[in-house]
């Protein structure tokens, strides 16, 4: 009796490998031995960059939200402290988008913190 060589499983776990690499470039999409390391440094890059993307996110609101303030003649180190000295809790995201789409908006808060800052 001959011996099994290549199994359904043996088969179907580099079909599962060389499905997530589709779309890679050169022989990474195509052979299995480099297919399988450009996964797994790829699926860790996800993993990695998913939790990366919530730090990115929050640094781009406090620039946007830095810009707007220094527009009204505050930094944003100040303009944080005269908000929680005013009792106003908006998270960074909800300043940032006011100050990029609602300028009108954002300037009244900024003159809430100020005057809360002048107190």
């Amino acid at each position: 009796m001959s011996r099994a060589v290549d199994g359904s499983r043996r088969r179907d776990h580099r079909k599962k490998i060389l499905k997530l690499a589709k779309g890679y470039w050169g022989r990474r999409h195509s052979n299995y031995k480099t297919a399988k390391d450009a996964v797994v440094k790829g699926l860790s890059y996800a993993y990695r960059d998913r939790r990366d993307k919530k730090a990115d996110f929050r640094r781009l609101w406090i620039i946007r939200i830095n810009a707007a303030c220094r527009a009204e003649g505050i930094s944003y180190s100040r303009f944080v402290s005269g908000l929680n000295k005013a009792g106003i809790t908006i998270n960074r995201k909800a300043l940032a988008y006011l100050a990029v789409e609602d300028i009108g908006a954002f300037k009244a808060i900024a003159g809430k913190a100020k005057a809360a800052l002048g107190a």
